[in-house]
């Protein structure tokens, strides 16, 4: 578990001292037999009596000693458990954090949620109790077969004979269950994958009637997280009786072979007693390979998954590390003037042409209005400035800097993005709108820029207005109003550039008339407006229409009309001919 070893090693030394305490307990252990055996021949058999109290002094330490030692072994073994299970799900989650969004496009939410959440709980296992009990069992067998082998060889040559068998079929029962754990985690990747879709998409889920659907496509993926576990369950029936079936022969060809043994006088009934309890003692590690093998055959196959996801370097060059030098680099930390040029860009995506020689100029605090049909590569521009991909050719700069030579935390924090697709926090409408910036943005910045998203006077009516809690995803607010949270959360960091990727599509037309003055009044930003509605571009300094990934047309409002083409076309379809368009 290679792995795990990076945040294990720092505990090597308390790990040792936790071993030594279990070492020290398990001898206390074994010494209790020695005390039993003088208990019977020398106080029963031999009658003296005066030995008792000693005898009984000698239980009261051993199981004080014991327990002091165990609570040591324990708590260390715990804390050290702790530490590399939560230093393990933190480097994972940064991890995942810093990788491109193209990753996100092929592994969904479901599976990540297993690796960061039970795949790092199995490995916490294995390094605390599990662990300590496989460690436990070696140790405790290893000293109970020394102890027995000094009361009897003949007798230790029993547990040896029949060792073996119970190995076998532990080792046979592990390779098992690693395989099926291997299914389980992905499957359960599988389910947590089904349950959040349904959950996120309720009212969906609903509108469309689909309930009977999503039920049969959960019970599909139960039902077989339910055959899995049958099959884990059919394997441990299969080989776990078998184990408790030869512990119990063992006990009792102890029994017969050591009355043997008294009755002919090689040992006494008081060592029979003491190599009865030894016996006694190593059969519950041997009934514990199972389910400890069971248990650490599943932290393997998690390992396994979450080595898999740091094997995964960002598409994107310049890693989130850069990123973080930025902020002691005196020349990165330098404002962006927002000139922004493309130069022949051509983007591909899973092999899939999207771009095709996108080329244009926009000066700083300039507005570019881009339009086109769906799929025609709007919102792939917005990606491509932000470095959510990389273009396939061609150059994107920005005050003169190529994108790839500026550290991505700088980058994205000097650029305030509306997404087409609205995502809003489980918190307060006033920490939605400071997101990005919550240490620097106070309540009058937040409120300038709800009254510049129009937002204000809705907010305002809520019972707590800006400290209303919204629910997830912005439930229980309409669509217009989460958009004109999020134009107000793009304001509010009054970034030098200002991307909205169709967001006044939920708008009427008087917010979106009104949001469009506020947007005019920002002259220092440089503003790229996405729409398919010609009334969000139309005030634009150019205005770029796509078709297929390409530049089709290009031009002012007026000057687009005048070529009577795509844009011409458009205008007739949304406000039909001969009508003049809002002013």
């Amino acid at each position: 578990m290679r792995t795990v070893w990076k945040y294990g090693k720092r505990y090597v030394f308390i790990y040792i001292i936790a071993i030594a305490a279990m070492i020290l307990s398990i001898i206390l252990d074994a010494t209790s037999p020695q005390i039993t055996k003088r208990v019977i021949d020398q106080v029963i058999v031999g009658g003296q009596m005066e030995l008792l109290t000693k005898c009984l002094l000698g239980f009261l330490a051993i199981g004080l000693g014991r327990a002091v030692f165990q609570y040591t072994k324990e708590f260390i073994f715990d804390f050290a458990a702790s530490g590399i299970g939560n230093s393990l799900r933190k480097d994972l989650f940064d991890h995942i954090q810093g990788l491109s969004v193209g990753y996100f496009d092929s592994h969904n939410t479901g599976e990540l949620m297993a690796r960061v959440k039970d795949d790092v709980d199995r490995i916490w296992n294995a390094c605390g109790f599990v662990g300590m009990l496989i460690l436990e069992c070696v140790i405790h067998t290893s000293i109970i077969v020394f102890c027995m082998f000094r009361i009897s060889p003949v007798l230790t040559l029993l547990p040896l004979m029949i060792m073996p068998a119970i190995l076998f079929y532990a080792v046979k029962m592990e390779y098992g269950l690693g395989s099926v754990y291997d299914k389980i985690s992905e499957e359960t990747a599988s389910m947590n994958t089904v349950a959040q879709e349904n959950l996120a998409g309720v009212r969906t889920v609903k509108a469309f009637a689909r309930e009977p659907y999503e039920i049969q496509k959960f019970k599909s993926h139960n039902q077989k997280f339910y055959s899995l576990n049958m099959e884990q369950a059919k394997l441990i029936a299969k080989y776990q009786p078998n184990i408790s079936f030869l512990s119990k022969v063992l006990l009792m060809a102890v029994i017969v072979v050591g009355g043997i043994l008294v009755i002919r006088g090689q040992i006494t009934i008081g060592e029979l007693g003491a190599f009865s309890e030894y016996a006694n003692n190593i059969v519950w590690p041997m009934e514990m390979v199972g389910w400890l093998s069971n248990d650490f055959a599943a932290a393997l196959a998690s390992n396994r998954k979450i080595q898999e996801i740091f094997k995964e370097n960002p598409e994107v060059g310049g890693s989130e590390e850069t990123g973080k030098a930025c902020q002691t680099d005196g020349d990165s930390a330098v404002p962006f003037t927002g000139n922004i040029s493309f130069e022949e860009v051509d983007f591909q995506l899973h092999g899939n042409p999207v771009l095709t020689g996108i080329s244009f100029h926009l000066p700083a605090g300039k507005t570019l209005g881009i339009m086109g049909m769906t799929g025609s590569g709007k919102s792939s521009i917005v990606n491509l400035i932000q470095r959510f991909y990389d273009a396939s050719s061609g150059r994107i700069s920005i005050d003169g800097r190529d994108i790839k030579s500026i550290p991505l935390r700088q980058l994205r924090s000097q650029i305030s993005v509306v997404m087409q697709d609205v995502f809003l926090f489980s918190d307060t409408i006033a920490e939605n709108i400071k997101t990005g910036k919550k240490d620097t943005i106070g309540v009058k910045t937040v409120e300038q820029a709800a009254v510049s998203a129009s937002a204000h006077s809705f907010i305002t009516r809520l019972a707590l207005q800006y400290d209303t809690v919204i629910g997830e995803r912005g439930v229980g607010l309409s669509g217009g109003q989460k958009q004109r949270i999020s134009i107000a959360r793009a304001i509010a960091k009054e970034n030098p550039i200002l991307i909205l990727d169709d967001s006044t599509s939920a708008l009427d037309t008087e917010t979106e008339k009104e949001i469009e003055r506020q947007l005019e009044g920002l002259k220092n930003s440089t503003k790229i407006i996405i729409g398919h509605r010609i009334s969000a571009v139309r005030h634009a300094d150019e205005i770029l229409v796509l078709e297929e990934g390409k530049i089709a047309e290009r031009g002012t409002h007026q000057e687009l009309m005048n070529q009577k083409g795509l844009y011409y076309r458009t205008y007739q379809v949304q406000y039909g001919e001969g009508e003049e368009l809002w002013q």
